[in-house]
């Protein structure tokens, strides 16, 4: 094997977890990817798994090795897709991460026809509300919500977020309407995270505010039932609240006093930047969504 094939090879069995499961993928023995690998760490001169019985863990030196790998095949790709045309279609796996319920909100039906238009290429989905590791885990493209935190990868707006203040018409009934922010401390609040105190935003004098109610919870699906339900006021995307607001089950309140709408962001590592699959998928959904998809 050649360099880059081994730099494969390792780069599998890190994301599938076991010598047994990457060997399944690849249609190789266990015993030859465990050899190959134990010749490559003598190569090298150092350790990157730590073997047990049940486990491997990577060492420092093999999550480094690992993130270099990845960007030098990715570097390959490119230019073995430069070579063959950049007047193909676009071909190829793109591994995606996007938050739960912005996913269900619209990747369900965009990405069919994201598919439909683009048949040579693959799309494999992680759906997760957390902050993925995108190099350390090997994705090529995430969408995230919000500000982003300076890094050497690459973002790339893709829509505006607008968030609302609302509640069910039955609980503002019983404990009334809050006209400015800070009638929130005298109201059951419903925020998104898991903190004793989650921090609301707001433009006006009043610009930040601590938020506690009876529930938190990191899934703006479960809020958003929950203030239908009549249990409190909840702070939303309206890619969530949306449906709810349009029937009535909820309404919105401090309309003047909302912030700015959020970002959400296609962020990619620099060596994805020609990728043809990331880019397509890129411009297809800042085409879909800015049309309302």
């Amino acid at each position: 094997m050649n360099p880059f094939e081994d730099m494969r090879l390792f780069c599998q069995v890190m994301e599938s977890g076991s010598f047994t499961a990457a060997a399944e993928q690849l249609g190789l023995s266990k015993q030859f990817v465990s050899r190959r690998l134990i010749q490559l760490e003598d190569r090298l001169g150092v350790r990157l798994l730590n073997r047990s019985t049940r486990r491997l863990d990577v060492t420092p030196l093999g999550q480094s090795y690992y993130e270099s790998a990845l960007r030098l095949l990715g570097e390959v790709e490119q230019v073995e897709q430069g070579i063959a045309g950049q007047n193909s279609e676009p071909r190829g796996t793109i591994r995606l991460s996007a938050p739960l319920s912005f996913a269900i909100a619209h990747l369900g039906c965009l990405l069919p026809l994201f598919l439909q238009r683009y048949p040579q290429v693959t799309v494999e989905v992680d759906l997760s509300d957390r902050p993925v590791d995108l190099i350390g885990e090997g994705y090529d493209l995430v969408l995230r919500i919000g500000t982003l935190e300076d890094s050497t990868l690459i973002a790339r707006r893709i829509a505006s977020i607008a968030r609302v203040y609302c509640a069910s018409p039955d609980y503002l009934a019983l404990r009334g309407t809050p006209q400015k922010p800070e009638d929130l401390t005298d109201h059951d609040c419903l925020p998104y995270g898991h903190g004793r105190q989650v921090q609301w935003r707001f433009k006006g004098k009043v610009q930040a505010l601590n938020v506690s109610g009876r529930m938190r919870v990191n899934n703006g699906d479960l809020l958003r039932d929950t203030a239908i339900a009549g249990l409190g006021v909840t702070y939303l995307p309206t890619f969530i609240v949306g449906d709810a607001l349009q029937d009535g089950r909820l309404v919105t309140v401090l309309n003047e006093f909302a912030p700015e709408a959020l970002t959400l962001s296609a962020v990619y590592p620099q060596h994805r930047q020609s990728s043809r699959p990331v880019q397509a998928l890129v411009e297809f959904l800042r085409e879909r969504l800015a049309s309302g998809c």
